[in-house]
């Protein structure tokens, strides 16, 4: 499996700690109004993941914090965040997300420095 890559995707080194970097990915996210599934991923690949760090991921609407989660990452390197985009119960929709967001995406590597 390999992680999308978005257009508008960006990349930044959040920190460096001895051989770790940890990295944030930002990407867009757009859950239409006529949408009727009920859940949602955010998932990918980490080459040279770090063992025991799992990938945080945030979810923003017009720059205000509306959800958290995390996932651990496979020995492989994949990673895979179900969240619930929309629920019936009997007659009742209710749309847990709707509209554009910003997903913010926190990976650990492995990094070794070269001088």
């Amino acid at each position: 499996m390999l992680s999308p890559t978005f257009a508008d995707q960006t990349n930044e080194i959040v920190s460096n700690h001895d051989n770790t970097q940890l990295l944030k990915t930002t990407i867009p996210m757009n859950i239409p109004s006529d949408n009727t599934l009920p859940w949602a991923s955010v998932y990918g690949t980490i080459e040279n993941h770090v063992d025991g760090y799992p990938v945080i991921i945030q979810i923003y609407q017009n720059g205000d914090a509306v959800h958290f989660g995390q996932t651990n990452v496979d020995d492989d390197g994949s990673y895979e965040y179900e969240f619930r985009v929309r629920s019936v119960n009997g007659d009742n929709v209710i749309k847990i997300f709707e509209g554009d967001y910003e997903v913010r995406i926190f990976k650990t590597i492995n990094f070794t420095f070269y001088s």
